[in-house]
């Protein structure tokens, strides 16, 4: 396709997305030999409304591209650089070579040092992990930049130890003294709390068992907490509120949690099930519409949802399943990989019946044990890996999945 043609694509993306939400955001990765270029990227992040991007690296391109656009940008430090980042002297200098220069011009407001690492068992890279932190955030002291720009970390959902009921949600007890050191190190500095969820996986893992309507925020009965009584309807906003409430068990109520990674694929293998464009478009489409309505989830209604969408684009060289490669909210051709089927007039709110990189971003084949002591479906860190990079989800129980269905 020649960039006329691209750009004519372009030009109808408003009839198909044609709804501006402040607060959503997308996740840009860029393992593949046949995407467009930065520059080509920035009408296609706009025409979603999305104000927000991640980036897997510092790519100089893609950040030069998006200056003076108002979209603001959290670029990352892959695993790879975790020891070498320990060295404040180094820290330094990949700051001042990759974020300084594109300040104030790109909008630049966070850092993620790390992906996922606590889950990984790598006692190299999880010791690496809060120095690497701390000296990048030196870093931005000592250049004046730590007021507009923010470290933090991501993680998968493999480091709760309880997920269900949401009230209940705890954290790994065999983590807790490395994550408790990075927890400081957020509320110290302001810093988000990050994590990346995938409802899908439980629809891939049980779809006999799972409702499908339930993690495509489409109408069902929901559950109910039977501590709090809050009803979910959909399965993201019980992930989310799990998270908080490990948090606040262990004094961490105010620290603010955004979801970094969440996504459906467009097509699969024979053995991934719900791996369909239907399927896509349901789930990121009302995902949008929930988030245009402005409110939180049950437990933190009033909390604003930072939710980055994966991905914006398809990207070919991805290794693992037919789905790594088909998460994209486009092909690289600039043309819809769906439709989200957003138009001014469905836009609903939580009281509707909707319902309420370079460096490696694959996910996992999760591994979901039965506990014999509860009949629920459990949290596993047994899992298979394409990359050093992975997603646990949290699985409703079976007792509360039979009344679904």
């Amino acid at each position: 396709m020649d960039f006329p043609e691209f750009f004519c694509y372009v030009s109808i993306l408003a009839c198909l997305f044609p709804i501006m939400v402040n607060s959503i955001g997308i996740n840009y990765g860029q393992i593949a030999n046949n995407l467009p270029s930065p520059e080509d990227a920035v009408p296609l992040v706009k025409s979603i409304g999305a104000t927000k991007v991640k980036l897997y690296d510092a790519d100089p391109r893609v950040l030069k591209a998006f200056a003076n656009t108002d979209v603001e940008f959290m670029v990352g430090l892959g695993n790879e650089y975790l020891d070498k980042m320990r060295d404040p002297t180094n820290a330094q200098a990949w700051v001042k070579e990759n974020v300084q220069p594109h300040l104030p011009a790109t909008k630049i407001t966070s850092i993620f040092v790390g992906n996922e690492v606590l889950t990984l068992n790598d006692t190299s890279l999880s010791d690496c992990l809060l120095p690497a932190m701390q000296s990048v955030h030196a870093a931005l002291l000592n250049l004046g930049l730590d007021k507009q720009v923010t470290v933090t970390t991501t993680h998968s959902l493999a480091i709760l130890q309880t997920s269900y009921p949401s009230s209940a949600g705890a954290f790994r007890e065999d983590l807790m003294d490395p994550l408790c050191e990075t927890l400081n190190f957020h509320q110290k500095t302001g810093s988000p709390f990050l994590i990346n969820a995938y409802p899908y996986f439980a629809y891939k893992g049980n779809p006999e068992q799972v409702p499908l309507d339930f993690v495509l925020f489409q109408p069902n009965q929901g559950v109910t907490d039977p501590q709090t009584h809050l009803d979910y309807d959909n399965m993201l906003y019980a992930q989310i509120d799990a998270v908080y409430s490990a948090l606040a068990s262990l004094g961490y109520k105010k620290l603010p949690v955004h979801i970094s990674e969440t996504g459906w694929p467009s097509k699969g293998d024979e053995d991934e099930a719900g791996a369909t464009p239907e399927n896509a478009e349901k789930y990121n489409g009302n995902l949008i519409k929930l988030m245009s309505g402005k409110t939180g989830t049950p437990m933190r209604p009033n909390s604003d949802l930072n939710i980055y969408i994966f991905a914006l684009f398809n990207e070919n060289m991805k290794p693992g399943p037919t789905s790594e490669r088909n998460y994209g909210l486009f092909k690289p051709d600039g043309t819809p990989a769906y439709p989200l089927g957003i138009t001014p007039n469905n836009v609903v709110g939580r009281n509707t019946t909707v319902g309420g990189g370079s460096f490696g971003n694959a996910v996992t084949n999760p591994y979901y044990p039965m506990s014999s002591s509860t009949g629920y479906m459990s949290i596993s860190s047994t899992r298979q890996r394409y990359q050093l990079l992975g997603h646990v989800l949290l699985m409703v129980p079976l007792l509360m999945i039979k009344t679904l269905v």
